[in-house]
């Protein structure tokens, strides 16, 4: 299962935010312990996103380019290598 591990990191990131978030001390101002607060909230937030990115599959079409990128410049490489200079160009 692909998601699976991301499923369970971000479940573990939510169940630590949800634990951490009353305990920490935002009270007083702009104190070192309200920055500290929000910055690990934020850092905690950050987390679970990118796993929920991870498992929506944001990036599968780039994922599947890239692969094709990666596919024919290794053909070209191999090409080269054995000589034949005429390469495939690709138009943009």
């Amino acid at each position: 299962m692909k998601g699976t591990k991301h499923i369970i990191y971000m479940g573990l990131a939510l169940g630590m935010l949800f634990y951490a978030v009353p305990r920490l001390d935002m009270s007083g101002g702009f104190t070192l312990p309200a920055v500290f607060g929000i910055v690990w909230i934020a850092f905690a937030l950050m987390n679970i996103a990118a796993h929920l990115h991870e498992i929506l599959g944001v990036e599968e079409e780039t994922k599947r380019e890239m692969a094709k990128v990666k596919k024919m410049k290794k053909w070209q490489f191999e090409q080269m290598l054995q000589g034949k200079r005429k390469l495939l160009q690709f138009r943009k």
